[in-house]
């Protein structure tokens, strides 16, 4: 027999905060489990081929409030542009790491090294780039987005060439700030709005 529609009420959305980070990475919280250490601790592991690069920077919300319960994952190949899994590559290499803004400052680090460029099944180069996903407080369905280097090429990126509004791709480009430095901020609305992507 089939339910009556009445019946089948959308159940109301959730934030993501704040219990997050104690599901994610009770670590951080200070929660100690029975797993040694939290899943995606690290990007790299000692011995990782590449150059070491460490990106900073904030998650701000639409009034300018850096966002100090905001939990990142970030996803990427090794140096070589392949990833974990693919012959030849790197397995000092993670491809994946979950990280927080600092509980004070609002501030995340990540230390990884600099991704190569891929290229896709189509034959496509995209530009080295590193995917990441974006939750706190108010943020109903993790936003997605990705960070480009303003020290490489990346004119022929198909990606940030498919960004209508020219001015705004310059919200994925992170910026060199010293030897193997980024600054990368995320803005959630507002001027400066980052560039989320729907994948």
């Amino acid at each position: 027999m089939t339910q009556k529609l009445e019946l089948l009420r959308e159940t109301p959305s959730q934030t993501a905060g704040p219990y997050v980070h104690i599901g994610c990475i009770p670590f951080f919280t200070g929660i100690e489990t029975i797993y040694p250490e939290d899943l995606g601790r690290r990007a790299i592991e000692a011995g990782a081929k590449g150059q070491k690069i460490t990106i900073q920077g904030a998650v701000y919300d639409g009034t300018g409030w850096r966002m100090r319960d905001a939990m990142m994952e970030s996803w990427q190949p090794d140096g070589a542009g392949l990833f974990p899994g693919q012959d030849g590559a790197d397995p000092k290499v993670n491809g994946f790491c979950r990280f927080a803004a600092d509980n004070e400052t609002g501030e995340f680090t990540l230390n990884t090294v600099k991704p190569g460029a891929i290229t896709t099944n189509d034959g496509k180069a995209q530009a080295p780039h590193i995917a990441l996903w974006v939750v706190a407080r108010g943020i109903n369905i993790g936003l997605q987005t990705r960070i480009y280097f303003e020290d490489e090429d990346n004119t022929n990126d198909p990606l940030l060439n498919r960004i209508e509004q020219r001015d705004r791709v310059q919200t994925l480009i992170a910026k060199k700030t010293g030897e193997g430095e980024y600054r990368f901020d995320i803005r959630l609305q507002g001027d400066g709005e980052t560039v989320f992507l729907d994948m």
